[in-house]
């Protein structure tokens, strides 16, 4: 045989091969989920031909900061019957199963929750960075973490407003003169990671002072490949790890001398019993009272640094970036803190004095409406199980290992979700409810969401712990700044900002702003 014939007989044989198992794996999956009695919701790809573009499409979606735009994308491809759910899968072992459905939301993290986690995968491709943490392990393992967190995060806790203040002030000290501008993103993140590394360890970065903190960018390098790691789950083994694993290493060597230090401490210097005040006792503190294990203590430290500080700093950068665009708005915010608390000159605002105030609040929840702050979330199938089709339909099979991948950034700007007749030319409904598109903290006044179409801290059991921690900072620096500054005014391109999405969605362009301050001894 001529040696061109037998290459090409070689290849099709190969080909054909290939063929059969791919059809093989798609009649099986098929077979397993008409024994669940459900159906598959559409499918994309089942193969390497179908498959394989749609997670390159992915991977360089998030490397151009274009990840939301793919997300809404993909459900171009979706069938009018189901409309917020589509099927993707590369080898034919492991299906992704991609939705924006508030009812798929529910049934993950409450109704079936016990047969959704983290899974194996996800697992492994954290444990580098995250370890056993609460974020990465399930059952027994994940109900210890949350057990041993969970107290740090208590009403009285939070209600100690003095980490706060400390690092707020810090913050206002770095502005610059009135009507100069600022990136006023870069120095939130510095501040969150100030407050939460103080928080935590009882010592902080100080990254308001010392902005080039090695630990600063080795945080961002970290939390960069960790997204583009599980994002291109299949080819991860391809992805260069050598900055990963070289900055995992620079945040262990910050974190592990306090880690010692408290471990050397006499068990009288622990017990809350023996010491004077709680203000003294760190969440350091508190892991050291509950285990002995550097590796464990190492784990949760890093898995509460990455919620304390992202969420918070993008959360604040994105709502300064809508404020700026809105002088209403921060007119009604000032006048309502100027009548709680009053001026620059004024006494930093309580815990009660936080709470009492609605409109901050409003404002608030609209920015984590619009930009939740961790905008797309996964949970794996720990056993044969589903989802509900909606309408009639037969529920959605899921077998075990496969991933349902979930997007509140999406979910909670699809238009049908909210009143009918929301929108028009001039961003006003028929029915007087704004387009949900366009920020209006206003439209809290008299609107509750419907069940699980609002989740920007997601629910169940997997709530997020440090909800009022993050809410209760946030607020505290928005008073503190409008206390302050009477307007704001934006310094960039408004409309060319876009959604960056590492593991927490913020302002891809940064926050270039002005603050102008007011007259002094003005009032409400």
């Amino acid at each position: 045989m001529e040696p061109g014939l037998g290459l090409l007989h070689t290849s099709a044989l190969v080909l054909g091969c290939l063929s059969i198992f791919f059809l093989s794996q798609k009649l099986w999956v098929d077979y397993k989920i008409r024994k669940l009695g459900g159906v598959r919701a559409p499918v994309l790809g089942t193969n390497p031909v179908t498959g394989l573009r749609f997670f390159l499409w992915a991977g360089y979606a998030q490397t151009r900061n274009r990840l939301d735009q793919y997300y809404r994308n993909i459900f171009d491809w979706a069938t009018p019957e189901c409309p917020n759910c589509v099927e993707i899968s590369f080898l034919g072992r492991t299906r992704f199963l991609m939705t924006r459905e508030p009812e798929h939301i529910k049934t993950i993290l409450t109704t079936k929750f016990r047969e959704y986690g983290k899974g194996e995968q996800f697992h492994e491709a954290w444990s580098p960075f995250l370890g056993d943490s609460i974020f990465t392990t399930d059952g027994q393992k994940w109900s210890e973490s949350r057990a041993l967190i969970r107290p740090m995060f208590i009403k009285d806790r939070v209600r100690d407003l003095e980490i706060f203040d400390k690092w707020a002030t810090t913050l206002i000290s770095k502005l610059p003169a009135s009507g100069q501008t600022v990136d006023a993103m870069d120095l939130f993140y510095r501040m969150t990671l100030d407050v939460t590394t103080d928080f935590l360890l009882g010592g902080s970065v100080d990254s308001l002072n010392n902005p080039k903190h090695e630990f600063v960018s080795a945080f961002q390098d970290v939390q960069r490949i960790q997204m583009l790691l599980t994002i291109m789950a299949p080819f991860r083994a391809l992805i260069p790890t050598h900055r990963y694993t070289r900055g995992i290493r620079t945040l262990e060597r910050f974190i592990s001398p306090f880690i010692e230090r408290t471990l050397s401490l006499p068990p009288t210097e622990l017990d809350p019993t023996t010491t004077n005040t709680t203000n003294t006792t760190t969440f350091l503190h508190h892991l050291a009272r509950h285990t002995r294990s550097p590796q464990t203590i190492r784990d949760q430290l890093m898995a509460v640094l990455i919620a304390g500080r992202d969420t918070t700093a993008a959360t604040l950068s994105w709502a300064i970036y809508e404020l700026a665009q809105q002088p209403a708005v921060w007119a009604r915010l000032r006048r309502e803190v100027l009548s709680a608390v009053g001026g620059g000159d004024g006494a930093a605002p309580t815990y009660d004095d936080l709470k009492g105030m609605p409109y901050l609040t409003h404002t608030l929840n609209e920015t984590l409406r619009l930009y939740p702050a961790v905008p797309y979330n996964l949970r794996a199938a720990l056993c044969d199980t589903s989802l509900p089709g909606g309408e009639g339909r037969p529920e959605i099979g899921v077998l075990r290992g496969d991933v349902v991948v979930y997007s509140t950034l999406v979910m909670q700007r699809r238009n049908d979700l909210y009143p009918t007749g929301s929108g028009g030319e001039k961003g006003m409904g028929e029915k007087g409810f704004v387009d949900p598109a366009v920020f209006c903290p206003e439209r809290w006044d008299g609107w509750t969401p419907k069940s699980w179409t609002y989740v920007p801290f997601n629910g169940g059991p997997r709530i997020c712990v440090g909800q009022n921690f993050a809410m209760t900072e946030m607020a505290f620096t928005l008073v503190r700044l409008l206390q302050k500054y009477e307007r704001l005014e934006y310094r960039g391109a408004w409309h060319a900002q876009f959604h960056k999405a590492e593991i927490v969605g913020a302002p891809g362009h940064g926050v270039p702003v002005a603050f102008f301050e007011a007259d002094e001894g003005e009032t409400a």
